[in-house]
């Protein structure tokens, strides 16, 4: 028991800093896709942490598998490197036994993680989904550049000739007033100051010593200019504004559903696939049988069918639109059945790709005998790499129909499940050591020569 804790222990410590630095790492990665988008929109600090926390939701889901074969990796390296696994081993403990705690631990995790896929992660998904939508609608905050006609408030076009860099003092303002069509109306003033309103959805201008200049389209003769000291003009501001969508006004998408739903909605969608081939069946019998039948009925359809094959090639001609409709769609309809099913396997795939890791980490630990985080990094990349193109490329071929969603999703699991189970034999049976020295042949001589010079210094 003792034993068994300290293996959980020598897995723990790496696992927490495998999450943290791929979470970091696809944080970043996140920060340089979406930095654009949300520069200069003049968004609180609290809309950009909601948007941060609820992407944090899928990258989880593929940092913990990726972080379980890291951390099995180093605790099973660093083990081999301190010769404990030989200890144990002397000690008459297999490497099947050493390896149980951490598959105990992978199955709680993936457990978790199935959890996690079917009530966290769709809710999460859905709500980024949305912010990003609210994001998108708000336009960057109106920016007045000296000299240069601004129309990004709508109906409103607004001149500065300078600005007070320290005041923020409009000088010289002219505004060009087209919200009626029927009267033109020019503002001037020495001097103003632009804000928005508390609420966000008035961009409020303070005018101070100017004139407003109104004609009226429908009578030339009628010209009005009014003089003023102060003078205060509200514009909408809806553009430049965030406001948050109600939940339940943007429909779902499958990456925002559990399980649960998903399997609902493909039970719902077979059944509108049963009635389309019903209606298939039914026009194929009043394009093709019931003209050649002549008045027989349906019954004695299978007794005609000779008579019936010879003439099918010509009714086709005549009812092709008809059928096209039709299969068009079934077609979709097999479409987005794929595609619910993939993404309810991939809720459970993912989770159990954390046992798999499992038992390619522990034995290829022992075999390299390092347990750095270099070693452990690269080994786990190019594994994850393999798995992830196994997953994308099965659910490319799954929505296209040409493989199974189950055998798409999970694919990845059992051929890597079958490696994994071959290291952890051969591991376990013979001691096996992969030495990474063939690398110092791709490092320059020059370079070599001159490390061992330092070495010897």
């Amino acid at each position: 028991m003792i034993l068994f804790r300290y293996i959980i222990k020598a897995h723990l410590i790496p696992f927490l800093f495998s999450v943290f630095t791929l979470m970091s790492v696809f944080l970043l990665q996140f920060f340089m896709k979406f930095a654009d988008k949300l520069v200069g929109k003049g968004l609180s600090l609290f809309v950009i942490i909601k948007l941060i926390a609820y992407n944090l939701a899928w990258m989880l889901v593929l940092v913990v598998p990726m972080s379980v074969l890291v951390a099995t990796l180093m605790a099973f390296g660093s083990m081999a490197q301190n010769n404990e696994v030989s200890i144990m081993k002397a000690s008459g403990i297999s490497l099947y036994k050493m390896m149980m705690p951490p598959l105990l631990g992978s199955i709680l995790v993936g457990f978790l993680l199935i959890q996690f896929n079917n009530y966290v992660y769709p809710n999460a998904n859905h709500q980024a989904r949305i912010l990003r939508y609210d994001i998108s609608r708000k336009k960057p905050t109106l920016s007045l550049v000296p000299g240069v006609f601004s129309q990004e408030v709508s109906r409103y076009s607004i001149l500065v000739r300078d600005i007070d860099q320290e005041s923020n003092e409009l000088i010289g303002v002219t505004i060009y007033d087209n919200t009626d069509p029927r009267n033109i109306a020019v503002v001037t003033a020495e001097k103003g100051y632009l804000y928005f309103s508390k609420s966000q959805d008035k961009l409020i201008m303070d005018l101070w010593s100017g004139e407003i200049h109104t004609n009226d389209v429908t009578k030339s003769e009628a010209y009005r200019k009014l003089i003023f000291e102060k003078h205060k003009i509200i514009m909408d501001a809806d553009q430049f504004s965030f406001r948050e969508t109600e939940p339940g006004q943007l429909s779902r998408g499958e990456r925002e559903l559990g399980s649960a739903e998903l399997l609902a909605i493909v039970d719902s969608l077979r059944g509108l696939r049963a009635e389309q081939i019903v209606e298939f069946e039914d026009k194929i019998y009043v394009h093709f049988v019931v003209p050649s039948l002549k008045g027989e009925s349906r019954r004695n359809y299978s007794n005609t069918k000779k008579f019936i094959y010879l003439r099918v090639e010509d009714r086709i001609k005549n009812a092709r639109s008809n059928m096209k409709s039709t299969l068009r769609r079934l077609e979709i309809n097999n479409k987005n059945i794929n595609k619910y099913l993939v993404e309810t396997h991939k809720k459970y795939a993912i989770p159990v790709a954390c046992i798999v890791f499992i038992l390619i980490g522990a034995p290829l630990g022992t075999m390299t005998r390092n347990g750095g985080i270099g070693v452990a990094g690269g080994i786990s990349l190019i594994f994850f790499l393999i798995y992830w193109a196994f997953l994308m490329g099965g659910e490319k071929f799954a929505d296209r129909g040409l493989l199974s969603p189950f055998w798409g999703m999970w694919s990845a699991n059992f051929v890597l499940g079958a490696l994994g189970l071959y290291f952890t034999y051969k591991s376990a049976k013979e001691r096996i050591t992969i030495d990474f020295s063939f690398l110092m042949k791709l490092i320059p001589k020059n370079w070599r020569t001159g490390n061992n010079n330092n070495e010897n210094s």
